[in-house]
């Protein structure tokens, strides 16, 4: 029998993070998989504390680990000197690649027949970091360079190989035509790598129009870190919601998983919160580790609870528990 044992960096975080992850690791543990979970905290109370809101000796340990399961930080808007900790995480670690499926699963929200995912480029962009102030102005610099979107289109292409072979395109290069146009060069000379691949340009706002349209024409799309940013969200309100939206921070040599909610503070403290999308980022991960079977099986196991639709979460029309959820996957599995 093979007993390798996967060492995990586990950072529930605040609010509901701290609820659904410890239900993610239950859930887990409930496999005849081994694991040793190791857990850290970073973020804005830990900046508070220690004046950094990831220290060294976090980033070490994390880095000990073979993948990280993350739940939420508190990011707080307009205090001085605070940079955001799962970004300075991300960067540390080299997670380049956002990866966000959106996919329809069998409840009374959202929309059918879709299975899309958002490869979102997750080192500049827009959010570069590069910003200052003038007396009557502030100004963001706008990164986008030939490494990093050869880097990220490539994850892109190699993903469609394994799906339905079809990559969009999404910029706005008829407006930011110097910098979405190097993304767009750099796309097309990585595509002459994958001629089986079918290549589709798109500008944002035309994807974001049909995403609520016409969304089960998308297999992978691929664009900078703030347009992914706001599809991903949107892609996951097509399927039903943050609930069921799980996301991958993927890099050459680590990656971290989370469920795209955040702290969702006025539901935390309730036991309401929906631990799948938590569970479904644990299933990515165990995808990432090369454990597929058991990958599929926990996928399965939360498609059988939906389809019954007897133990659901409120924000799926639900009045069950998020420990009673995760009871009823577990006894699906």
């Amino acid at each position: 029998m093979d007993m390798t044992t996967y060492k995990l960096a586990v950072i529930p975080g605040p609010g509901i993070g701290g609820e659904v992850v410890p239900e993610a690791i239950r859930l887990l543990e409930s496999t005849d998989l081994n694991f040793d979970c190791r857990y850290f905290e970073i973020g804005f109370e830990v900046w508070q504390q220690t004046g950094t809101p990831v220290p060294d000796d976090v980033l070490a340990g994390v880095r000990e680990t073979q993948a990280c399961l993350f739940g939420a930080t508190t990011t707080p808007v307009g205090v001085p000197g605070y940079k955001s900790a799962i970004i300075m995480l991300r960067r540390s670690l080299g997670l380049y690649a956002n990866v966000r499926p959106a996919k329809s699963y069998p409840t009374q929200k959202g929309m059918k027949d879709v299975d899309l995912v958002i490869v979102r480029e997750n080192t500049e962009g827009m959010y570069s970091g590069w910003e200052f102030k003038l007396p009557d102005s502030a100004y963001t610099i706008r990164v986008i360079s030939r490494k990093a979107t050869e880097r990220i289109t490539r994850f892109a292409f190699e993903l469609a190989m394994k799906r339905r072979k079809k990559v969009t395109v999404v910029t706005k290069a008829n407006v930011l035509r110097v910098s979405d146009g190097l993304f767009l060069e750099v796309a097309h000379k990585v595509a002459e790598d994958f001629p089986d691949v079918e290549v589709e340009e798109a500008f944002v706002d035309v994807t974001a129009m049909r995403l609520i349209l016409k969304p089960n024409i998308f297999d992978v799309i691929v664009t900078s870190n703030l347009f992914g940013d706001i599809l991903s969200d949107e892609s996951a309100g097509i399927v039903g919601g943050l609930g069921l939206a799980p996301s991958a921070n993927i890099g050459a040599d680590y990656a971290l998983f989370e469920p795209v909610h955040g702290s969702a503070p006025r539901l935390a403290g309730k036991n309401i919160a929906n631990p799948m999308a938590a569970i479904m980022a644990s299933k990515m991960m165990l995808d990432y580790l090369g454990e597929n079977s058991w990958a599929e099986r926990i996928e399965n196991a939360i498609v059988s609870v939906l389809k019954e639709g007897k133990v659901l979460t409120p924000d799926l029309g639900g009045s069950s528990s998020t420990k009673e959820v995760t009871d009823a996957i577990i006894d699906a599995l």
